[in-house]
């Protein structure tokens, strides 16, 4: 599968549990919504990221992705009820990084 750069730096570091890899794949003033909750910037998406890691040890395999639509869908398996589950992430880039993220 051919996915951006960017995207496979964020699965790799979902991977390893590694909470400041994966912010690194954000812009300053990125934004994230997840489980209806929305994080801004870069402290407050380490944050998530960083208790999500620790309390559901998730970790991604791709399943498909679109450039077009700029969404890739995984299988996410942890430490949480229905694991594995399929979700999509939609993305929107800014730069070779990561500016929205809407995991749904």
């Amino acid at each position: 599968m051919n996915l951006p750069k960017v995207i496979t730096d964020l699965v790799k570091a979902q991977d390893n549990f590694d909470s400041t890899a994966y912010t690194n794949c954000f812009t300053e003033t990125a934004v994230v919504f997840d489980e209806g909750k929305t994080y801004h910037g870069k402290i407050e998406i380490e944050n998530w990221i960083d208790k999500a890691n620790k309390e559901f040890q998730a970790t991604m395999k791709p399943l498909g992705y679109s450039e077009t639509k700029q969404e890739l869908k995984a299988e996410v398996s942890g430490n949480f009820p229905g694991s594995p589950i399929v979700l999509t992430y939609h993305y929107e880039f800014e730069n070779g990084l990561i500016q929205s993220l809407k995991i749904v």
